[in-house]
């Protein structure tokens, strides 16, 4: 298939245009610079594309945002997180929608932090959204997608991207190799994670399966504690975790990130992935971080 792809030089774009140029799917960077090589240029910030440059594409993908967790959240970064979503989400929608040969999907990213801070609660797709910032930002950042008669929609809700490279395990990894390693405030949140070579099957699985459409959570079936997770790296890695981190302290560090991201709890499930007979590779945390840090 013919595939562009939006926000490219992230975390998963880096992984994900190789991985479906593997399996044959030729891939179209849509990028903010000076567009070269066949790339196509936009700028989101402004609305602006050549929208007739999408004609013939099968699938438009958009993974393009501000990274949530590169620094604190003052007023100004918030502003750039929730318009850098909304932006580029309505800037691809609404060139597709005028489209005269519309691809057959659309993917735009999202994230389970549309489900707020929810404790034990178990959730699905078809739970309620949340409160909070990133509950806001989510919620605004699915709406932003304008219809689509012709095209299927999925909105792709990611979990903790499991990756050395980067996300969480990249970021975490040093203090864990060197025994600095330790639970974070109660250590009863739930982090609902998912392996990246999972989460590229996924994308792969979302392009073939017309069945499914809407939100989809693309998390592993095997949410765990922030204890599980923390205890279970120490032991994948053979290091002590004694050392841990006060709610106080993660919230003098981190502001209002610690309670949206850190000490936030979301339990979730990929309920549709499964009803439509996704396997994973790497369903249990043991397992992906095994395979990750061998």
């Amino acid at each position: 298939m013919k595939i562009a792809i939006a926000g490219a030089s992230g975390l998963i774009g880096n992984r994900l245009i190789p991985f479906l140029e593997s399996k044959g799917h030729r891939v179209t960077k849509i990028v903010r610079s000076a567009s070269s090589n066949g790339e196509i240029h936009w700028d989101p910030s402004n609305h602006q594309i050549d929208a007739t440059l999408l004609e013939g594409m099968d699938v438009i993908i958009n993974l393009a945002g501000e990274n949530i967790a590169s620094g604190r959240w003052t007023e100004d970064r918030k502003k750039k997180i929730l318009n850098s979503r909304i932006d580029g989400t309505r800037t691809l929608s609404e060139a597709v929608q005028k489209l005269q040969s519309p691809p057959q999907l659309f993917i735009n990213a999202s994230a389970i932090g549309i489900y707020g801070n929810r404790g034990n609660e178990t959730l699905t797709e078809d739970s309620a959204p949340g409160a909070g910032f990133l509950a806001d930002v989510c919620q605004q950042w699915e709406k932003a997608i304008v219809p689509l008669p012709h095209t299927r929609v999925v909105m792709l809700r990611f979990g903790a991207v499991l990756d050395p490279n980067g996300g969480i395990l990249g970021k975490m990894l040093l203090p864990f190799k060197i025994g600095l390693g330790g639970v974070i405030g109660g250590g009863e949140q739930y982090i609902s994670w998912v392996d990246i070579s999972d989460l590229l099957d996924v994308f792969e699985f979302v392009i073939s399966n017309n069945m499914l459409t809407g939100p989809v959570n693309a998390v592993a079936p095997d949410p765990v504690t922030n204890y599980e997770y923390t205890k279970t790296i120490g032991e994948v890695l053979s290091r002590p975790t004694f050392f841990s981190m006060p709610e106080f302290v993660a919230r003098f560090a981190f502001g209002e990130m610690a309670d949206e991201m850190i000490l936030c709890s979301e339990k979730v499930l990929p309920s549709k992935l499964t009803a439509n007979g996704f396997s994973f590779k790497h369903p249990k945390l043991k397992q992906s971080l095994e395979h990750l840090l061998a």
